[in-house]
This record gives C-alpha cells, structure tokens and sequence, in this order.
C-alpha cells in the first residue's frame, strides 16, 4: 500500500453466505483525487464502499482512511452517501441540512449547502414533495454539511436530470480542486470519465483493472471504427483494405443492420465512400467513433463474466461426473 494514500484497501474479502461479494479487492485513493468505482450489478461496488467506510467489516484484508481504521477515524472529516438513503420526508430540504449540519461541531450553512447542489429555490419544499433527482442533491448535500476531507459517494446522480447531473459534476470537480479526496461509484461511463483521475474497474469482487480513463481506453478500448448501416454481408467488403466484422453483440450502439470496419482514420472514410459507391452497396448510414471507458467496461466486464461462466460450467460437469460415478 502506498504510504501517501488517503484512502487504501487491501486484500479486502467479504461473503454473505455462498455469495462472494469482496475477493481481494485492493486500491489506494491519494489526496485530493477523483477515484471512480465501476462494474456491473453485483460486481461488489457497494460492498466495498461500505467495507472502506466501515459499514460492513470485511472477513479479511485491510482498509484505512487517513492512517485510521475506518471505525476509528474522525467521522467529521468524512462525508457519505449511501445507495440507498431516505431521511425523514415530511421534513423541508432545508430543515434536513439543517438537522445533519446539528451532527458536527462547525457545520456550514445549509443555505450555502442547497445553493452548492442547485436548490437555493427549494430550501422550503418538502423533501416528500421534491422530484427524486431534487431528492438525490438533497441527499448529496447532506453529505457536504461537515465540509468532509475525504466524501464516498455510491451512485450521487442517479435519477438526476442532465441539468441536476452537471450541477453534482461542477460541484464535486470544484470540491477535487479544493483538496476533498473523493471516492465514488457509477454506472454512467460519460460521469466517470469526465470525474475521475483514475477508475478502478471492479468485476467478482475485485478490482481487475485501474488507471487514468485515457490509459484504460489506450490499453482494452480497442480501435476506432466506422459503423456503415447496412443490410449488406461481410463478403461485399472482401476487398476492403480495412478489418471488417460485425457488431459485437450487446453493444447498444450498434444497429442491428451493420457493419463495422476497425481501425480506420477519419481521412480514411472517403476510401470507404468510394468503395460503397463503386460497388453499389446500400448504406443508410456511416458513424465514425473512437474507443471510450464504456468499451473497457463492456470488454474487461465482458472477459471476467465468462470466465466465471467457464468456470461454473467446468464446476457443474465435474458435479455431474462425479455424481455419474458415484451411480455406476
């Protein structure tokens, strides 16, 4: 673990029973930085926010905050939003900073708090009557009214609008800058990628891969590629000078009428303009893109998905040979 990290793991494992939500799950947070959290449903994001906050004691493995154990440490210097966190309803968003800011010794203003998320207008609204994105920036600033020095943040703009969204995105860049280390988890690519200094990808309980979104993407986002809509097969393309392939399945993207051809430069498209037209094939369509976070995310999240399936189904054969054996 490196020494000037302010937040660290290391070897962390937890299981509920038979599911293994944690399997030596390690990283470290420095100061000041953006560290983003993503993986699939189950991946055991949440598990481990929790378990580097102390809200579940891992089984096994190591985690610290500021030099502390997580139940050790100063709880005013931290600032966390859960998943899933419902504050008394029929009280005002203002009366609700108000309430968490009467937790801390010298807490901020929870009118400076509401402006932060883009609520001065609303400080009198009841929580129970405010859109569930107004909600959430309640919520998020709530954790915000002890100025925290280090913040976790599990899913801070779900169900948000993109006007609210961007309104939590200035605010927690603002807050980096400042020198808050902030840990948060989230499903939305374009949110970590603009957020966080490093990303840490975690699938079956550990984090498999970490680094700057540009190194991920340079490393397991692929080439770039024009996508050509059209109902047209692979053998029309045969003397393309470029790789040709089908959609990958499961990459929402992709029309389901098209092809795609790899690694090729903007400049190159009108190459392939000319070949469409030269062979009178059909197209509806042409989109160029270059490899981004969410094709690390389907690719590295893909792989570990099917090793585990490989890895079942060896298990379940073993099973049933073995049962085979006990019978004859």
């Amino acid at each position: 673990m490196e020494a000037e990290a302010v937040v660290e793991a290391q070897g962390l494992e937890k299981s509920y029973g038979e599911t293994v939500a944690l399997s030596g799950a390690s990283l470290a947070v420095e100061g000041g930085e953006v560290f983003a959290l993503i993986g699939p449903n189950g991946a055991g994001k949440t598990t481990l926010v929790r378990a580097l906050t102390g809200t579940t004691e891992p089984d096994s493995g190591q985690a610290r905050i500021m030099g502390d154990s997580p139940t050790s440490v100063d709880r005013s210097r931290l600032g966390v939003l859960p998943q899933d966190f419902s504050p008394p309803d029929r009280l005002s968003a203002h009366e609700l900073l108000a309430y968490y800011a009467g937790l801390y010794d010298d807490a901020r203003d929870p009118d400076d708090v509401l402006a932060d998320v883009g609520l001065a207008d609303t400080g009198e609204t009841r929580y129970e009557d405010l859109s569930g994105g107004q909600q959430r920036r309640v919520c998020v600033g709530a954790t915000l009214v002890n100025d925290p020095d280090v913040l976790f943040l599990d899913e801070p703009t779900t169900g948000i609008d993109p006007a609210g969204r961007r309104t939590v995105w200035r605010l927690i860049e603002e807050l980096a800058a400042s020198g808050t280390t902030v840990v948060l988890t989230t499903h939305d690519m374009a949110e970590a990628e603009r957020l966080a200094d490093r990303v840490g990808l975690l699938a079956a309980g550990s984090v498999i891969a970490r680094g700057t979104p540009d190194t991920l993407v340079r490393e397991h986002g692929g080439a770039s590629r024009l996508t050509i809509e059209t109902t047209a097969d692979l053998e029309a393309f045969a003397d393309l000078e470029y790789p040709v392939s089908q959609p990958e399945r499961g990459r929402g993207r992709n029309p389901d009428n098209a092809v795609v051809v790899r690694d090729i430069d903007p400049a190159a498209i009108a190459t392939v303009v000319d070949y469409l037209e030269a062979r009178t094939i059909v197209y509806t369509g042409l989109t160029w893109s270059e490899p981004d976070l969410e094709d690390v995310y389907l690719e590295l999240a893909d792989e570990t998905e099917l090793e585990g399936t490989d890895r079942a189904s060896d298990g379940a054969e073993g099973t049933n040979l073995a049962q085979a054996g006990e019978t004859a």
